[in-house]
């Protein structure tokens, strides 16, 4: 039998035990409709409160400024085009970094064909933000900047404090996409001065079709979604009660064991990084090496196809990623990567190793020793790497 090993946490994560133990009533014993008035009804609407009460703690939030939503696309969206259409009388430009996940950069195209100004923010070749450029963007008419926090392909981390800072100077609208980065860097609206963030559930080991959006209080959205009034009359849709109480485990999870979990998947990434660039020749560590999340690697190949080597990967049992999950089955290069500088060529070559809370040193060994294998194999039959 074949051994199987998954290194593509960020694409998705398995649901922890604790977190289906966490869901379970809401099935079949606790199953009512928040927006019912009869005890079935309360005791949903009792679990989606309690779980709001936990997400905004986690991140320094007031409970009423969480909402929730089914997922972080959702919550993009409606950061996006709520807040847009919802000031459109008095600004209708926006900044997004061309980094963003791709919910966000569709979102402000389509917001373009609406008439709406968009400029979009370069990055250095460690894929961060220049405050700098930003701050010679930002004009009397912007009305939002949008800016992901930890990147989903290579890993970054902005400086979103100080980017809140200058947009909070400005009078500007600041949103945070912290899918990625939730539990593995400390997140505080207040202090990072967020006015907007996405987060998901099924990047922290809680189940798909949960996420939030915060709204910090005065912000002015609308909803995109219309219907019966939940969550406030900003999303109307009956609420997943059992994905949002698995949503607030996942976190409380993180708040109680996350520090520890970080240190250990800290330690692999690096370990890992230094023995593919040692082991491997012709091969580039892409994003920044010190601000980047504690289990994120984006490695390019030289003379490799990575889809070609993704495969190969695969018939050995190891999932990994060519790019976002979301877009990997495009044949498009990796927009992430294009914005770093990276050719095409060297775009299609890379990797996106990502790490989680099962993962072992014994499945790192085996990764590398199959790795080392499949990249020779590949440049033997590669006419660029022949030519190289």
């Amino acid at each position: 039998m074949v051994k199987k090993v998954y290194l593509d946490y960020a694409a998705t994560t398995p649901v922890d035990p604790r977190v289906i133990k966490a869901m379970m009533p809401y099935f079949a014993k606790k199953y009512g409709n928040t927006m019912s008035l009869h005890v079935f009804g309360r005791e949903a609407s009792q679990a989606i409160e309690n779980s709001r009460k936990i997400v905004a703690d986690y991140i320094n939030a007031k409970p009423e400024e969480i909402y929730f939503t089914s997922s972080a696309t959702e919550s993009n969206n409606l950061a996006l085009k709520g807040v847009a259409f919802a000031n459109r009388q008095r600004k209708k430009h926006l900044i997004v970094s061309r980094v963003e996940h791709d919910c966000v950069l569709e979102s402000s195209r389509w917001l373009r064909n609406q008439g709406f100004e968009v400029d979009y923010l370069s990055v250095d070749k460690h894929g961060l933000v220049d405050v700098n450029k930003l701050k010679k963007l930002i004009k009397k008419e912007t009305l939002l900047v949008s800016v992901i926090h930890g990147n989903n392909e290579v890993g970054t981390i902005q400086d979103i404090a100080n980017i809140g800072k200058l947009c909070q100077k400005k009078g500007v609208y600041f949103h945070t996409d912290v899918a990625q980065s939730l539990g593995k860097v400390k997140i505080n609206v207040s202090t990072m001065n967020i006015d907007l963030l996405t987060a998901s559930s099924h990047k922290i080991y809680g189940p798909k079709g949960a996420a939030c959006l915060y709204v910090r209080n005065g912000v002015i959205i609308e909803p995109i979604i219309h219907g019966g009034g939940h969550e406030r009359g900003l999303r109307s849709s009956t609420s997943n009660v059992a994905a949002i109480a698995g949503f607030a485990k996942a976190v409380e999870i993180l708040k109680d064991k996350g520090d520890k979990e970080n240190k250990r998947i800290t330690y692999l990434r690096d370990y890992l990084i230094e023995k593919i660039l040692k082991k491997i020749q012709d091969t580039q560590l892409n994003g920044d090496k010190f601000k980047r999340l504690s289990n994120n690697i984006n490695i390019s190949f030289f003379g490799v196809e990575g889809e070609s080597l993704l495969l190969e990967l695969d018939h050995y049992g190891i999932a990994v990623s060519t790019g976002s999950a979301c877009s990997s089955k495009t044949l498009e290069p990796s927009h992430v990567l294009l914005a770093l500088g990276l050719s095409p060529a060297e775009a299609h070559g890379s990797l996106r190793i990502s790490l989680g809370r099962w993962t072992t040193k014994t499945d790192i060994e085996y990764f590398i020793n199959i790795l080392v294998k499949s990249v020779k194999k590949l440049r033997k039959i590669s006419p660029a790497y022949v030519l190289h």
